[in-house]
């Protein structure tokens, strides 16, 4: 799914974070647990350089236990990199983090100068909310929708930490392409700019190939269907959802597959693992370097063409 969400104060927040970036001490970057490749932003680790990151993977009590560890332990490869994992409005473990901040900047004398730490976040990873439950008050806005952050903000924390929020913001281009579909099954997409029910389909058939027990726990599908679609269906029978003419009503369907997903009740569930991130990049640059080639082929044919209509026009 081609995917291009870049709005103004997104094009405007990524400038700023760029010119701001090289003053701070530590970055925290919040990401989904269900998908900590799809949610991270592939601009921090060209503009961190060798700034400490901690990488929030929020959202852990939605998310697959056994791939979460997985995650972690692929993410900390990475030098100066540590992670930590949260649920919703858990202050004891949110605090934790202004603790691993202090082991990661072992050399700032916070007596003599505040540390600066800049937060970032994708829409929708509870970015807004951490902040909130690490300042002990509501110091930045929070909500459902993608994008309520607008512009940076500097918040106070203890212990002389300066914490400066920024604008959750997507990138130009999502690749590989299934992280299209991932952000937009966890709500990081707004709903106006995706295909609903191309959405669905992606989610019901990574489920059946992934958590098939849980479809058949919660919608009772047995024997499983053979694809997506076929799913979709059968939820539609099961939940008695028909259009006119009895013909299953997709759309709907979409909705409660999707919004049974996002609120957990179909268990916990990871849309991608370090495996499949690896297979799917490897895809992905493979059909880059053909198409690159197809391009330089395309363009030696052009130049060819023209170099001829030149000579003939000279006769």
């Amino acid at each position: 799914m081609a995917i291009n969400w870049f709005p103004g104060h997104m094009h405007k927040a990524r400038k700023e974070i760029k010119e701001v970036m090289p003053q701070m001490d530590l970055i925290i970057e919040v990401v989904d647990a269900r998908i900590p490749f799809s949610s991270e932003n592939p601009l921090v680790p060209a503009l961190r350089g060798d700034t400490p990151l901690i990488k929030v993977l929020n959202k852990r009590d939605l998310a697959d236990p056994d791939v979460t560890g997985q995650w972690q332990s692929w993410l900390e490869r990475e030098r100066g990199v540590k992670t930590i994992t949260l649920t919703h409005n858990q202050r004891s473990e949110a605090l934790d983090i202004l603790n691993l901040a202090e082991q990661l900047t072992p050399n700032h004398d916070r007596q003599k100068s505040a540390l600066r730490v800049m937060i970032l976040g994708i829409p929708n990873v509870g970015k807004s909310t951490l902040i909130n439950t690490l300042a002990g008050r509501p110091a930045a806005k929070t909500g459902n929708e993608p994008a309520v952050t607008r512009a940076q903000q500097a918040i106070k924390l203890p212990n002389n930490i300066l914490l400066y929020d920024t604008p959750g913001f997507l990138w130009p281009k999502l690749s590989p392409a299934a992280c299209g579909y991932r952000l937009a099954v966890t709500g990081a997409i707004r709903s106006a700019v995706l295909d609903f029910e191309d959405v669905a389909l992606f989610t019901a058939e990574y489920l059946l190939a992934h958590y098939p027990e849980f479809l058949t726990s919660r919608y009772g599908l047995d024997p499983l269907p053979v694809d997506g679609l076929a799913a979709m269906d059968a939820i539609a029978a099961k939940r008695r959802f028909f259009g006119r003419g009895g013909i299953p009503d997709l759309h709907k369907v979409s909705e409660v597959l999707l919004n049974e997903f996002r609120a957990g009740k179909l268990g916990r569930i990871s849309l991608e693992t370090p495996r499949l991130i690896q297979h799917e990049t490897e895809i992905a640059l493979a059909e880059a370097e053909v198409q690159a080639l197809l391009d330089a082929e395309k363009a030696i044919a052009d130049g060819k063409k023209k170099a001829k209509t030149r000579r003939n026009r000279k006769r």
